[in-house]
């Protein structure tokens, strides 16, 4: 069950929303001087190379972050993203990719917290070895849902949790979305981000409706595609659903999103989506 590797995806379409949502979100939480927990359920290795194996045989980052790379012209929110990407590289070629631990690590201060959970044997072994000795970090190699809930809430009372499952087995799209309700149960304040692929439209739309009906308030969704929706396979756009955004955030994507669609799609015609899905 355990097959997903991220090297073969890093720095696609989907880790550009992913990380621009992430990076805005963290950017925001760091304004006030009091510690919080960034908190990953499914944190991957934390670091890829465009050079391996698997990410060349894909080459899923030319329609991602290399159309990103250099340009002086991106929306504030995507420069702040490229700014993380920029320095991961030590401001030399784009040759590695930061995964989200990266992202997060860079972002965060000496009073803020990490806790990253990673079910993969391998993966785990990679990310030992990318964030051993920081002790701001603690690692478990251990299922990141039930290690959300088994640490909500977090002793500062202030967290983001970002969850991102491989989806490999269909049921984690129902189990994600009980998860973060138990998860809001004990920890009402959080900020939770929750990535998924658009492969099957009505999967999303159940997950949609399971969250309005669950009295969560404070609901956005943010969607960015290559194409409109479509019957072949494949994933044709991936999204992120947040409970309790900052209230910059849905502006900040409608700075971002038109223009990465814009960019980043087929023929200059990608897909976007930013709605509320519950008002506060």
């Amino acid at each position: 069950m355990l097959s997903y590797r991220h090297s073969f995806h890093a720095g696609n379409f989907a880790d550009v929303l992913k990380h621009i949502v992430s990076t805005s979100i963290i950017d925001y939480m760091l304004k006030k001087e009091k510690a919080f927990c960034y908190l990953d359920t499914h944190a991957g290795c934390g670091a890829y190379s465009f050079q391996s194996s698997e990410a060349l045989k894909t080459k899923e980052f030319n329609n991602g972050i290399f159309p990103l790379w250099g340009r002086a012209d991106l929306p504030v929110p995507v420069a702040r993203y490229m700014e993380q990407v920029v320095e991961f590289n030590a401001q030399s070629q784009l040759q590695h990719y930061p995964g989200s631990p990266s992202i997060a690590l860079q972002m965060l201060r000496e009073i803020d917290r990490m806790a990253l959970f990673e079910l993969h044997p391998n993966e785990f072994t990679n990310m030992c070895a990318n964030f051993s000795g920081n002790r701001k970090i603690k690692m478990a190699k251990s299922d990141g849902l039930q290690g959300l809930i088994a640490n909500m809430p977090p002793v500062e009372r202030r967290g983001f949790v970002l969850i991102d499952p491989s989806y490999e087995i269909k049921t984690e799209y129902y189990e994600v979305v009980e998860t973060l309700i138990q998860a809001h149960r004990r920890f009402a304040t959080g900020t939770y981000a929750l990535w998924y692929p658009v492969v099957n439209r009505l999967t999303i739309d159940k997950m949609e409706k399971a969250l309005k009906a669950s009295g969560i308030k404070n609901i956005q969704l943010f969607e960015l595609g290559l194409q409109e929706d479509s019957d072949q396979m494949g994933m044709t756009s991936s999204g992120m659903i947040v409970i309790n955004p900052p209230w910059t955030l849905k502006k900040e994507m409608q700075a971002s999103l038109p223009f990465l669609a814009k960019l980043l799609g087929v023929d200059e015609q990608g897909f976007y989506r930013i709605e509320t899905l519950v008002a506060e």
